[in-house]
């Protein structure tokens, strides 16, 4: 019994070092200056009335209330809940699926990989613009479905309150499908090839296989996927501003927009503040709410 004794005491004796923090003391600077000290301004300036021009007036919660009644900003979320229920499902699984036909051991597949890839990779400016050429009337898509068809479609697509929306999700999923199926494609080339050869003795072959195997080791990739691509869904700007200018009548007016148009065009930065400190509020539930029922603790690795 002594040998354990005399560890435990090294161990409880072990001289605290500051060598780690050390490290990690310059990550923290930067994150202090770019991420941590905007933020608490950011609330600071929520609670004030400010334009650019003077200093902050300190106005308590009146942003806040004026906020609450605020039908264009209900309006702007209910859009961002739209993009997040729409977008969401749609990265979570499709690029799954996509991986893993790439994961295959086949002639040129590296190429194929390059291919779904290359929307991640084309600027979102240039992709906003085709994809309105796409889109627009005499467009390609409106002249291949008359194609089909055998009759004149003239769709407006982004001049549509009931299309719009729905157009924008397809781009922004389209330019995210590739992202995420590289993140499933780094977590199933480490799942070792003895597992499929197992389950294939035991009968689980084809898509079955995957089921079995593949999605409960993959879980911890697809909680990071859900995260990461709610939280996406929630900032989308880029493609909202290229493409719509959030209309037709706000149809596709994002939160993000929304404060931008606030804080940039109506100067109004205390209640732009406002507007992202909800945000922010939003996004740190919806995240806390993502782990909590998917409980990455309940994978494979830790039974």
């Amino acid at each position: 019994m002594q040998p354990p004794l005399k560890l435990t005491r090294q161990k409880l004796g072990k001289k605290f070092s500051w060598t780690p923090y050390l490290f990690l003391l310059p990550a923290i600077a930067f994150l202090s200056l770019t991420s941590f000290l905007p933020i608490l301004q950011a609330i600071y300036l929520s609670f004030t009335n400010y334009d650019f021009v003077g200093s902050p007036s300190f106005i308590g919660w009146q942003n806040y209330l004026n906020l609450s009644k605020d039908q264009t900003f209900w309006k702007s979320l209910g859009n961002t809940l739209i993009y997040l229920i729409c977008v969401v499902p749609s990265l979570v699984t499709l690029p799954l699926a996509l991986a893993i036909l790439v994961n295959q051991k086949l002639r040129s597949i590296k190429i194929f990989r390059a291919i779904y890839y290359f929307p991640v990779i084309v600027s979102v400016v240039v992709a906003g613009i085709a994809w309105k050429w796409v889109y627009a009337q005499n467009g390609i898509l409106n002249y291949f479905l008359s194609t089909i068809s055998f009759q004149d479609i003239k769709i407006p697509w982004l001049t549509d309150p009931k299309t719009a929306i729905f157009a924008i999700v397809a781009v922004v999923i389209w330019r995210g499908v590739g992202y995420y199926m590289v993140i499933y494609l780094a977590g199933l080339q480490a799942i070792p090839a003895d597992l499929y050869e197992a389950a294939a003795i035991d009968g689980s072959d084809g898509w079955q296989k995957h089921l079995d195997i593949t999605i409960p080791i993959m879980r911890p990739y697809i909680i990071l996927v859900a995260v990461i691509s709610s939280i996406g869904a929630m900032k989308i700007f880029e493609e909202v501003y290229i493409m719509s200018q959030g209309g037709p009548a706000n149809s596709t007016k994002t939160v993000v927009y929304y404060l931008y148009d606030k804080g940039f065009t109506s100067l109004e930065m205390g209640y732009a503040s406002a507007i992202g400190a909800f945000l922010f509020l939003v996004i740190f539930v919806i995240s806390i709410l993502t782990f909590r029922f998917t409980n990455p603790s309940k994978t494979i690795g830790s039974n």
